[in-house]
């Protein structure tokens, strides 16, 4: 398991990556001012799409990385 400073920095590292600094601080800036339910936005981010769906998305996220991470 990684520590709780570790997480953070991915994670922001991969929000600024894929956001942008600007876009991923205004990310931050949403999720702490307002009342905010995870796991409620967790189940309905995903609710109009199939298992079928998102194993695919996931698999082609997935060999996207791997791609990325040949070309480093």
């Amino acid at each position: 398991m990684k520590t709780d400073i570790v997480l953070r920095s991915e994670g922001m590292r991969i929000l600024a990556q894929n956001l942008g600094i600007v876009d991923c601080e205004r990310f931050i800036t949403i999720i702490l001012r307002e009342p905010f339910d995870y796991t409620k936005w967790r189940q309905d981010l995903f609710a109009d799409e199939t298992l079928d769906d998102f194993l695919d998305n996931a698999m082609k996220y997935r060999k996207k990385s791997q791609r990325k991470q040949r070309k480093i």
